[in-house]
């Protein structure tokens, strides 16, 4: 059998096909080396940053879906932080805890369709509906508690939501999961996958091909609210309390693990599993900067340094395609 040399720009395809594989490599060695001794390189840390970075996850896997369309939603950081809220009022007013997720997670529901009516029907752009939409539920957040924590005295909903472990595995590891592989199946070995795709690379051919366009737009924002809603009662359950503030910034990071694992911002290409080592490699950066004694400020610096680069690189990967 011949093996046919690649040449240069079958070279630079495949490099650009695992590059977020490549830049995950990268970052643990750098914080291996110099954070050496300092707790970084552990096994329980490695589990932290998996906590910390679960529901982050879990946003992503909805977002995902949405910017595979060329839409984006701004509104699920209010959405997580109103969904912890509702699902703690819930177990305050005597709710039990399958009525508390529910809550939360229907919250995150209808959100979502809401978006997906401004985004859908009425095709406004989603970039100025989702954060009209983002005030509006932060809002409302607000008025109950004006911004004051709901405590969640319930310890069963605390660990099936957040706290819990299963042996050495945390619960949140469970959660995330189930998301990614969910999100992985639907995107690429169901039909519902290859119509978003379809609809994000050219809205118009697939319209003309059968696709149902202005459904496939609702849902993927009806799904991007479900999963800020479930996220948001993982907040609540791993905090032991629902906040409204819960949530509040998390749309840059989610964003940023997205298009680094390889979504393009336009629309057409996705990767569930990209956006799983993206989460994963912001969590990392976020965790090692915490270790090495940098403030919250000079994080979100770096943070949005990490997101302007990886959305000049997903927008060389256009050109390129």
């Amino acid at each position: 059998m011949r093996y046919r040399a690649m040449n240069k720009k079958e070279i630079l395809r495949v490099v650009r096909e695992y590059t977020i594989y490549i830049a995950f490599l990268l970052v643990v060695i750098f914080f291996a080396i110099t954070l050496r001794g300092k707790g970084f390189f552990t096994a329980a840390n490695a589990l932290n940053i998996i906590r910390q970075t679960a529901a982050l996850t879990i946003m992503g896997v909805g977002l995902t879906f949405v910017i595979s369309t060329g839409g984006i939603d701004l509104s699920i950081g209010s959405t997580v932080g109103l969904s912890s809220l509702i699902a703690a009022i819930i177990l305050r007013e005597g709710g039990n805890i399958l009525l508390a997720f529910l809550g939360g997670a229907g919250i995150g529901l209808m959100v979502g369709a809401c978006n997906g009516f401004l985004y859908a029907k009425l095709k406004m752009p989603a970039f100025i509906s989702t954060l009209a939409v983002s005030g509006i539920v932060y809002g409302i957040g607000l008025l109950p508690t004006q911004s004051s924590p709901v405590p969640i005295a319930d310890t069963l909903f605390n660990n099936i939501f957040g706290s819990g472990n299963i042996g050495p595995v945390p619960i949140l590891l469970i959660w995330m999961a189930a998301a990614v592989v969910l999100g992985h199946l639907m995107l690429r070995h169901m039909k519902y996958g290859r119509q978003v795709l379809a609809v994000g690379g050219n809205e118009i051919s697939a319209k003309y091909s059968g696709i149902n366009t202005e459904k496939i737009k609702f849902l993927v924002m009806l799904f991007c609210g479900l999963m800020a809603g479930i996220a948001g009662c993982l907040y609540a359950g791993r905090m032991h309390t629902g906040r409204c503030t819960f949530g509040e910034g998390a749309e840059t990071q989610v964003i940023t693990g997205v298009v680094l694992g390889g979504t393009i911002m336009s629309g057409g290409k996705g990767s569930i599993i990209g956006t799983l080592i993206g989460s994963l490699m912001i969590g990392m950066i976020s965790n090692g900067l915490v270790i090495m004694g940098l403030n919250v400020a000079q994080q979100k610096i770096v943070q949005g340094i990490i997101l302007l680069l990886a959305i000049a690189f997903g927008i060389e990967q256009e050109r390129e395609a």
